[in-house]
């Protein structure tokens, strides 16, 4: 079995003229990840690795969720293949993680994250939010054959308050 979590960034800041990779988390954006991180916790496999993409916020989203889940920091690793917006970058990506993990906590982007749930997954989501968390289990041993697989779990943030 292979475990796939996906946890779109959190809710982004407008406020300053960047470019797109450079946008931080705003105070709400924060707030829900923080919400998602710490109703997560016991959905989680025990064992895993953590990627994320390389754009700001969404290394702040993952950031914040390691601090909830006591994951290190210094662990997490950073993808620049990750910062798409393409379901099929993506699981381009997912499909080069070693079998030695069982698990990847994925910090990502929409159309991307919303696009390869819909692919992989058995229950049809409209559209992952902002700091929303889709856990995936797929029936093989081996990350390049994944297909379609089951969605265990999903926190979205509009859930929880």
């Amino acid at each position: 079995m292979k475990n796939l979590i996906l946890v779109r960034h959190g809710k982004s800041s407008w406020e300053e003229l960047l470019q797109d990779v450079d946008r931080p988390l705003n105070q709400k954006g924060i707030n829900e990840v923080h919400l998602v991180a710490s109703n997560s916790i016991q959905y989680l496999p025990a064992n895993f690795v953590m990627w994320s993409s390389l754009a700001k916020r969404a290394s702040e989203t993952a950031f914040i969720f390691a601090q909830n889940i006591l994951y290190p920091t210094e662990s997490i690793v950073f993808k620049q293949e990750l910062y798409t917006f393409d379901e099929n970058k993506l699981e381009e990506v997912i499909k080069t993680c070693d079998n030695f993990y069982k698990s990847i906590i994925l910090f990502g982007h929409n159309a991307a994250i919303t696009n390869f749930v819909n692919k992989f997954g058995d229950i049809y989501i409209d559209h992952v939010p902002t700091a929303g968390f889709v856990a995936l289990q797929f029936g093989t041993d081996d990350w390049k054959n994944i297909n379609k697989g089951k969605i265990q779990k999903t926190i979205f943030p509009k859930d929880l308050k």
